[in-house]
């Protein structure tokens, strides 16, 4: 009787201390992974072997350098050789006074700037008003942006200063030699015999019949339809409601009157998607993908932006962008508490 209370209590201890069994435990986590969705995370490390994968199979559009020293051995610089290798021209220029990224009381206020080479900023032309053919003298550096400018000269002989030369943002596939027209003050007159600018939204005369009204609908369309043949041109301005939908566009106005403000970057280009019937506003994506509505007054240069290849380049040390400029970036875990309070 003892001996069996014995063997019943040692059995009842047993099944008390026993570790929990991992069936369940396995159960449970095989579960919880079954409602798991599996997302691809796109690192640094994913974009890097993207890059240098694209790098490798372009390999003639970049210049790298023999790795006699480590500052040249990751070194990639994309091949310009269209690019003038002399001096822009002085009157259109300004010098450039460096602060260090400092406000007027000597506080920074923007971090990491300060140092680098001493630069001339080039003056460009973001309104394009001036009319008539202007020829390409030359495409250059700008040290003072990603993609490249180009050197205008006007071909009315009674321009002069800077109405004679000015600099514009060239487009991907610009050379000296071409030529490139701004409508931004208007279509000349005989252009395009029966072109109406005015008419262009105008479905039919008033007091015309139904046939009138079909036949001039017609002859307009196909006078649009020339004058685009015409105009439709890389680097020449346009107001976005004579740019048909599809075409490539970048320097962006935002008013009728104002600047190129929008889509101005190396490589950059916007999109026509679209007129809205109402004749008051396009619709047009950027580079982001937005889909944005601009007043159909407002004008846009036909093209994209030269110098795509900037993005893949590599400076190879620290040194080269600290001759542009920067200064080195700290983290702020790295930092002291009281420096940098997280």
């Amino acid at each position: 009787m003892f001996a069996s209370t014995r063997a019943s209590n040692g059995l009842l201890r047993t099944l008390l201390t026993a570790p929990a069994p991992t069936l369940c435990r396995t159960t449970l986590w095989t579960q919880r992974s079954a409602y798991a969705t599996v997302v691809d995370k796109v690192t640094a490390a994913a974009k890097k072997k993207e890059r240098d994968a694209f790098v490798q199979t372009s390999s003639s559009l970049f210049k790298t350098y023999k790795p006699i020293t480590p500052g040249t051995r990751h070194l990639r610089r994309p091949l310009t050789p269209d690019l003038y290798e002399g001096r822009p021209v002085r009157a259109l220029t300004v010098a450039k006074r460096k602060n260090g990224g400092r406000n007027r009381t000597g506080r920074i206020t923007c971090r990491h700037r300060g140092g680098g080479h001493k630069q001339r900023i080039r003056l460009l032309d973001f309104r394009r008003k001036q009319p008539g053919v202007h020829d390409v003298v030359r495409v250059e550096y700008d040290p003072g942006r990603s993609s490249h400018i180009a050197l205008l000269k006007n071909r009315d002989p009674a321009a002069e200063g800077k109405a004679k030369w000015s600099y514009i943002l060239a487009t991907d596939g610009m050379r000296a030699g071409d030529t490139v027209q701004s409508f931004r003050s208007g279509i000349p007159d005989g252009l395009v015999p029966g072109f109406d600018l005015k008419a262009l939204n105008k479905k039919k005369p008033e007091g015309a019949s139904e046939e009138e009204a079909a036949a001039y609908e017609s002859s307009q369309s196909l006078a649009l339809g020339v004058f685009r043949s015409m105009t439709l041109k890389s680097g020449n301005v346009l107001p976005l409601r004579l740019i048909p939908p599809g075409t490539i566009i970048h320097n962006i106005t935002l008013s009728p009157q104002g600047p190129a403000i929008l889509v101005r970057s190396a490589g950059t280009s916007g999109q026509v998607m679209a007129h809205e019937d109402s004749g008051r506003y396009t619709q047009v994506r950027l580079q982001s993908g937005e889909v944005r509505k601009v007043l159909q007054d407002c004008c846009a240069t036909i093209g994209k932006v030269s110098n795509p290849l900037w993005k893949h380049r590599s400076l190879g040390k620290a040194g080269r962008r600290r001759w542009l400029g920067w200064r080195p970036e700290v983290r702020g875990v790295a930092m002291n508490k009281y420096v940098f309070s997280i």
